[in-house]
């Protein structure tokens, strides 16, 4: 069964193309979901980050990369772990898969914990089955956002510690 749903998995990345992901977050979707993180983090001092990408390599596939395991790649790569009070959120798209995960810094993360972060997620997924997948994305950005807002409120101080425009890989 493990070798199917590998092979099943691989024919859905070698299948996905940028028009894919073009499809779904045309240049002004992007800017968008831009601005409303942008919007979001002046009412908190967090840090949202929005990454989607089509597909995987073949090879990352074969090596049974998942997406949880990209994301946190990325959560890496692009320093979102890295705020000053550790709570900086990453929302992860990988199309080929219909998967979105949510990943976020242990500052904000001991407050919501996964499951928190699975509700948003559910919802999300939700929209995505309907093909409103920008709508889906801002709703985890107003989603996140409340819970930045609750527990890292606005400071006078706060600075954008991170970029807002979306990453498309």
């Amino acid at each position: 069964m493990k070798k199917r749903h590998t092979f099943q998995r691989l024919l859905a990345h070698i299948f996905s193309t940028p028009w894919h992901v073009r499809r779904h977050f045309s240049k002004a979707a992007l800017h968008r979901i831009e601005q409303a993180i942008t919007a979001s983090e002046k009412t908190h001092d967090g840090e949202i980050r929005f990454v989607v990408e089509g597909d995987l390599h073949p090879l990352a596939i074969l090596r049974g990369v998942t997406p949880r395991h990209r994301a946190i790649q990325l959560f890496s790569q692009f320093g979102i772990w890295d705020t000053e009070q550790n709570n900086g959120v990453l929302i992860y798209l990988l199309l080929a898969d219909h998967d979105v995960e949510i990943l976020a810094d242990r500052g904000i993360n001991r407050h919501l914990g996964q499951h928190g972060w699975d509700c948003i997620i559910k919802v999300m997924q939700e929209r995505f089955r309907q093909g409103q997948f920008e709508e889906g994305v801002l709703y985890g950005i107003a989603e996140i956002g409340k819970s930045l807002q609750q527990h890292f409120p606005a400071t006078a101080d706060d600075k954008n510690e991170l970029p807002n425009k979306p990453i498309v890989l």
